[in-house]
């Protein structure tokens, strides 16, 4: 069994938090199926969020894809709270009464605070598990193209994608969206995935930094400028979903309202887009090639295959909500976190272990039944 040339075929992976764990399941699956599982089917990669989280994890080790594969699973099926933030009663104690504080007394403190949570032990496992030195090796070994991290600026509104790549890569510059050649590290990867009011903003050069997937018109943009031919998409939320409207008797809860926005935040944007290329794709194949090249169009059709959740992962999520730390507990119970209509929010700080591995088992089902597929995208 071989495989056919993937020089130009990019893996993007979304934001979603905990969700993120959804992407360690189809990942394995797809390396069960490559004829030498050691080598790199994606040399470009492009992550936001906690999916940057992931993206850099299999750059970092892309002259071994079976190896990264392995850590992403290592690090999502053993996860806990603790290891992304404070769940500690102390810490989200001391959180809860910044917030406090500052809603009764904001006039006279004049200061705001910074976040719901202090997620530094994320931090701290970065530093751990990621030697970013390798990223270079790997381009300079040809098993890694580029990598690139999106992050997005409180102050000025545009969405930067932090890159790393051969020196024959321009920087792009297109409406409110940036590429930036940097060498990546630990800090680009927490401004990435500071979900806004949940974790604190990370100042990189002269701006603060929020969550990636914040004001990304174009999810599938820093690949495509990349050089990529191809794209794998693994999404952290259903992409497509026929429901029925429903009477809402009850007034929304903090909960709800704050699960709607993050669900606006890390799966409507990557949706239109995925969209709107299969569209330019549609359009471009009833164009003759004479027609194109006379007008000058340097436009080019973009493969792509999207592999996403065919769970409700809110749903999911309140079925494990009560793996969460006691303390976490009665914080989301607060604000209406705690059931099926507060799954959302859940849904994305859920950092336990029943949780995430039955996120990897869907990812890897849900892989597993598009196997032909996937063998076809890859040249199987």
């Amino acid at each position: 069994m071989e495989m056919t040339n993937n020089a130009r075929t990019a893996l993007v992976l979304p934001g979603g938090g905990a969700r993120a764990a959804y992407q360690a399941g189809v990942l394995t699956c797809i390396c069960e199926m490559l004829p030498d599982p050691t080598i790199n089917p994606f040399p470009i990669v492009c992550g936001t969020s906690a999916g940057a989280i992931n993206a850099a994890t299999i750059a970092c080790q892309a002259s071994n894809f079976r190896a990264a594969v392995e850590t992403l699973n290592d690090v999502w099926r053993n996860m806990r709270a603790r290891d992304v933030y404070r769940s500690d009663p102390l810490g989200i104690a001391t959180s809860g009464a910044r917030w406090l504080s500052s809603l009764m007394l904001g006039w006279f403190i004049r200061r705001s605070p910074r976040s719901l949570l202090d997620n530094d032990p994320l931090r701290q496992m970065l530093t751990r598990r990621l030697d970013f030195r390798n990223i270079d090796r790997a381009i300079a070994d040809g098993s890694l193209h580029a990598v690139a991290v999106s992050a997005s600026g409180y102050t000025s509104g545009h969405s930067i994608s932090f890159f790393q790549a051969p020196s024959d890569i321009e920087p792009w510059a297109r409406m409110q969206r940036f590429g930036s050649r940097a060498r990546l590290n630990v800090e680009h990867l927490m401004a990435s995935a500071a979900i806004p009011f949940v974790f604190p903003a990370i100042r990189l050069h002269r701006e603060w930094f929020g969550d990636g997937s914040m004001r990304q018109l174009a999810p599938l943009s820093p690949a495509i400028h990349l050089g990529a031919e191809k794209v794998l998409v693994i999404g952290a939320g259903r992409m497509s979903e026929k429901t029925e409207r429903q009477r809402g008797e009850s007034y929304p809860t903090l909960a709800q309202v704050a699960g709607h926005a993050l669900s606006s935040i890390f799966l409507d944007g990557l949706a239109v887009d995925i969209e709107r290329m299969q569209r330019i794709n549609r359009t471009l194949a009833a164009i003759p090639d004479e027609v194109k090249q006379g007008a000058g169009m340097t436009l080019r059709p973009i493969e792509t295959l999207v592999i996403a959740p065919s769970q409700r992962l809110d749903h999911l999520a309140a079925k494990h909500a009560k793996a969460l730390p006691r303390s976490v507990r009665l914080l989301l119970r607060g604000i209406g976190a705690m059931n099926k209509a507060g799954g959302a929010l859940t849904s994305y700080l859920l950092f336990e272990q029943p949780y995430t591995r039955a996120l990897i088992d869907l990812g890897y089902r849900d892989t597993e039944a598009r196997k032909g597929e996937v063998r076809a995208f890859l040249g199987i």
